[in-house]
């Protein structure tokens, strides 16, 4: 096969690399790239409220804010997560709490990349209907 001096020559294993990556090693061997825990926390506790909004329909509170809070820790590759949040009442809690983690877990795996290893849940109060009745 002939080619002009300085054209890329295809090998057909792919396209060929892009000039700004052509002078770097491989991907595996540049690095890693490292999110501190307090991001991996705020990705949680967006992923919380978001999962909170979706599978618990809290009524509106006046004054009082439940948006959930959220804390990480990491180690190689693992992040254990812990959220705080309210829940309503009544409700199937021990399912709803699975359903929340399990999404949460998803969309910071999603996002970060990292493993979510533990994903411990409080709740911090049962929020009941303003309005509803007493029921016999």
């Amino acid at each position: 096969m002939n080619a002009r001096p300085g054209s890329a020559v295809s090998t057909g294993s792919g396209p060929p690399p892009s000039p700004r990556t052509a002078g770097l090693p491989p991907p595996a061997e540049r690095g890693a790239t490292v999110i501190p825990d307090k991001v991996v926390a705020r990705i949680a506790a967006r992923a919380a409220c978001a999962a909170q909004s979706r599978r618990a329909a809290l009524p509106p509170e006046r004054g009082r804010s439940s948006v959930p809070s959220a804390s990480a820790a990491s180690h190689t590759g693992r992040v254990r997560l812990h959220l705080a949040l309210d829940l309503p009442y009544p409700a199937d809690l021990p399912s709803l709490c699975e359903r929340i983690q399990h999404d949460v877990a998803e969309r910071v795996t999603q996002l970060t990349g990292l493993d979510v290893g533990e994903v411990t849940l409080t709740v911090r109060r049962l929020v009941t209907a303003a309005n509803r009745g007493r029921v016999r």
